[in-house]
């Protein structure tokens, strides 16, 4: 056993330790075959009721054969359409209707979509579950809250984690292209998030919880060192991923915050959601979107730095602030659909802080800049590494693989500002004054972003 492998194990102890919901996790091969022990230390002799969609069924299949083993109670299986199930309020309601009808304790079965919509069905209903997961496509596994959209936007609803998770490692290997590649491009964000709590940290807007920072970032490079071997569902760098996944959501559990997992990138993609994209008639993973949200993060702190920070006009910057009229025009020039407007009104007045404010914060970061960009760098990759590393895990790499134009993603720099009250590199740019130029600096090197940092790719 390594060094790395002794640090990931104790992280782990001690992240499944300090979770408030999850008490078990079964992490291995096979482990599918062990969900009837599972579920009967978890629950008892409750019913059990499998959920799943017909692309998980198989899945689903084994999970009701290990539970028959130990001749635990089965409700017939909740099946969804794999092709029109969605994380939808109305999804919701339909697993809600189903457990009414049940004493049974659910068992999600699948991915983020069919995870998200059970544990928000089954704590509405009062009771727990447990999930069977069969790719490792995200992080909300082991979060608290789910994903799920609701009077036309994405929101993310206060709900507790599974009281247990079974990972069968020869099941997530062998998920379809792309899923596991989603899983590591949710992972890979949490590189430039952290940078954006460091900011936010430096700034006084929100004080890094150091239990949840180490266990994302400890281990977070070491994780992520085997691109290549997601793509091809290499056992052992499919392992790694999945551990790290699992861990990012017991830390989000731990602080009651997803800040640990969390920043600019992620605002690009609710955005997004929210916008309901598609692309060729799909919306894209979460994974794929965080991703290219990750290189838009990336691709604006080199544009900061480059910039220099130590020269920007703090008077200057604090005299261009708007105020909160000046706020709101720019919330109806950016945002033509009224229930995304009311979003960004009621987020982006939320961090819309004073001129004094502003000025105490601004001369600090310029005071402080030298040190906080030492952090910063030490924290990100390079956009061309970044890039090069989505590329050999199977994720996108250019927004255009994913359906967002060009001139779409420079507007939704601004728009995902103001969707969110979080401080992140947006905001960095903004109080600076400087994401307009930063923006220029961008674009005037490559209007599509792929091309930043070619020749060291």
């Amino acid at each position: 056993m390594t060094s790395d492998d002794v640090t990931e194990a104790k992280l782990l102890e001690a992240a499944l330790h300090s979770a408030r919901d999850t008490q078990l996790l079964v992490l291995e091969r096979g482990a599918l075959r062990e969900t009837g022990v599972a579920f009967e230390s978890l629950f008892g002799s409750a019913p059990a009721l499998v959920i799943a969609d017909d692309r998980t069924l198989t899945a689903g299949r084994e999970t009701i054969d290990s539970l028959r083993a130990r001749r635990q109670l089965t409700e017939e299986p909740y099946i969804l359409d794999a092709n029109t199930v969605y994380a939808d309020h109305d999804h919701v309601e339909l697993i809600r209707n189903r457990l009414a009808a049940t004493d049974a304790i659910p068992i999600a079965v699948g991915a983020g979509t069919i995870n998200d919509l059970v544990k928000l069905a089954a704590h509405r209903s009062g009771r727990p579950y447990m999930v069977a997961a069969t790719a490792a496509s995200m992080d909300g596994y082991t979060a608290y809250g789910a994903s799920i959209t609701a009077d036309g936007s994405k929101q993310t609803f206060d709900c507790p984690a599974p009281r247990g998770v079974i990972a069968d490692l020869d099941v997530i290997a062998a998920a379809p292209a792309g899923l596991n590649a989603s899983g590591y491009a949710d992972l890979a964000a949490k590189i430039p998030a952290g940078a954006d709590w460091i900011v936010a940290d430096f700034l006084g807007e929100e004080p890094i919880i150091r239990d949840a920072w180490n266990t994302v970032q400890l281990q977070l490079r070491h994780w992520m060192a085997d691109p290549a071997g997601v793509r091809q569902g290499h056992l052992e760098s499919v392992r790694r991923v999945t551990i790290a996944l699992m861990m990012t959501g017991f830390a989000m559990q731990s602080a009651r915050t997803s800040r640990c997992a969390s920043g600019a990138e992620h605002q690009f993609s609710h955005l997004w959601d929210m916008q309901h994209h598609t692309h060729n008639g799909q919306a894209p993973s979460h994974g794929f979107k965080v991703g290219i949200g990750s290189l838009a993060s990336i691709a604006l702190y080199e544009a900061l730095d480059e910039l220099r920070q130590t020269d920007f006009d703090v008077e200057g910057a604090a005299k261009s602030w708007p105020d909160h009229a000046a706020n709101e025009r720019e919330i109806d020039e950016l945002f033509p659909e009224d229930k995304l407007k009311e979003i960004a009104q009621k987020e982006s007045a939320a961090k819309l802080a004073s001129a004094d404010v502003l000025r105490q914060q601004l001369a600090r970061l310029k005071e402080g800049w030298p040190e906080l960009a030492r952090r910063i760098h030490n924290q990100l990759f390079p956009h061309a590494e970044f890039q090069h590393m989505l590329r050999e895990a199977g994720a996108p790499v250019e927004p255009g693989h994913i359906g967002i134009e060009p001139s779409r993603l420079r507007r939704s720099y601004r728009q995902a500002y103001h969707i969110r009250r979080r401080f992140t590199v947006l905001d960095l740019a903004r109080r600076t004054g400087l994401l307009e130029p930063a923006l220029e600096k961008i674009y005037s090197t490559s209007p599509s972003l792929e091309g930043r940092g070619k020749g060291r790719d």
